[in-house]
């Protein structure tokens, strides 16, 4: 039995018989998927249809498995164990990585971070449930999608489904916050006990889609924005003190700093430093493509994606016994360049998450996402408004799902401008015919 290409559901392919690899079937599953497509309608930073040049989480996704598949298929000529095949989970298949990559963002809601945050809180409150993106994939991937001759998601092999758990732990548990939710739990720690994968460690398929994520948000969100007009290209903005001071403060709150032992520098010395490299960088650049701003910002992009992706290498992780994808100079982990990638993140963060615009528009989604909850959370009012496809899922179910998670599951589903039609249907004074289909 192959252990990485086994399906939870259909083991003998009675639904996918042809002469496809398995990991094929698993790509054309994924982009075929209502899920997938719905992507290009849910924001990345600037809310979907802002414009016709920024991501969304479809475009994001696409670029993360680029990067990822490259990356490991770099990494499979340079590391010999990886030929090896000693353990499932220390291979690098790059078909397995772009797979995860595509499907690693499918949970999140509309409006981006947002929605997840009130989301989270309105079931926490209300009934003491999770919800969180990445738990929210496999619900998705495991049950909420549908395909010919399956009730169970999209049934991908076994090392895709671990190739997107970066976060290997059940959810409900005391204290955690990422993770799996219990009911989909079950079919993922089976498969992590088949392959006899060390606890609460991911496989190298995971940790590689997981860096390649944080590459590009340090890249791609920069990019977009520069081009917005968000992060204004001089000197005044890289050496004022109060965006030192923010982009220091983000990283100590964030509780997932702990690994770059941040205490062993100077944190305001190298986020100036940091900040000043970055903008005479633009400058050299921006002089050397004749202050043309356009391809001086895709030229920045490209250089940084090129230094983080190319430092990407695997080392021995001796407080978990497993191996660990990181940044890699002369052998060993290069935190200096881990923690330069986490400058860059937070100083996004800082100047387009925190400008006041965009905080209008996270006020603006948590007053409609509370709304739109409050409308379908109920079942006997719930139940008159949701589509039939979901009313009847729900009473196929109903012993093994409450009504408030599949009401989240059909919030949680809908695009940036779906939940805003939606909610000018409840709410404002729009007219429409009931002959739209939706």
């Amino acid at each position: 039995m192959n252990v990485r290409k086994l399906r939870l559901f259909d083991t003998e392919n009675i639904h996918s018989g042809d002469d496809r690899d398995e990991y094929e079937k698993d790509y054309a599953r994924l982009v075929q998927s209502p899920a997938f497509r719905r992507l290009q309608g849910k924001s990345q930073v600037f809310g979907a249809g802002s414009g016709d040049y920024y991501r969304t989480r479809l475009t994001h996704s696409l670029e993360v498995s680029q990067i990822a598949r490259e990356v490991a298929r770099r990494l499979g000529k340079s590391y010999p164990f990886l030929a090896k095949k000693e353990h499932p989970g220390l291979m690098l298949d790059p078909e397995v990585v772009e797979c995860a990559a595509l499907a690693h963002d499918l949970g999140h809601p509309p409006f981006g971070h947002k929605g997840e945050e009130i989301l989270n809180d309105v079931l926490m409150q209300e009934h003491g449930l999770k919800y969180e993106g990445n738990a929210q994939n496999y619900r998705i991937l495991m049950f909420l999608e549908k395909r010919a001759g399956s009730d169970s998601g999209l049934d991908l092999t076994a090392s895709v489904l671990l190739g997107i758990n970066k976060y290997p732990f059940c959810i409900d548990e005391p204290g955690r916050i990422k993770g799996v939710y219990k009911s989909e739990w079950e079919g993922i720690g089976y498969l992590r006990d088949l392959w006899e994968m060390p606890v609460g460690v991911a496989t190298l398929e995971a940790q590689l889609m997981d860096l390649c994520d944080d590459i590009a948000y340090s890249t791609h969100d920069l990019e977009d924005g520069i081009r917005a007009g968000k992060i204004p290209m001089n000197r005044h903005l890289f050496e004022d003190d109060k965006l030192v001071a923010a982009v220091t403060q983000e990283i100590v709150e964030d509780r997932g700093n702990s690994g770059m032992f941040w205490e062993q520098v100077d944190l305001t010395d190298m986020v100036k430093r940091v900040l000043n490299q970055y903008w005479l960088q633009w400058e050299q650049i921006f002089v050397e493509l004749g202050r043309e701003p356009s391809r001086t910002r895709r030229e920045m992009k490209a250089r940084w994606v090129r230094k983080f992706a190319n430092q990407v290498g695997i080392i021995d992780d001796p407080a978990t016994g497993w191996k660990r994808v990181t940044f890699v100079r002369e052998g060993q982990e290069d935190l200096e360049l881990l923690r330069t990638m986490e400058i860059l993140k937070k100083l996004a963060w800082v100047t387009l998450i925190k400008d006041f615009r965009v905080q209008r528009l996270h006020k603006r989604s948590d007053i409609m996402i509370r709304r739109l909850w409050d409308s379908f959370k109920d079942f006997e009012t719930g139940k008159l408004i949701i589509p039939p496809d979901w009313l009847e899922s729900y009473e196929q179910h109903r012993e093994h799902w409450p009504w408030e998670r599949l009401a989240a599951d059909y919030i949680a589903g809908m695009t940036d401008a779906y939940a805003e039609k939606v909610y000018s249907e409840f709410y404002a004074s729009r007219s429409g015919s009931i002959y739209e289909r939706d």
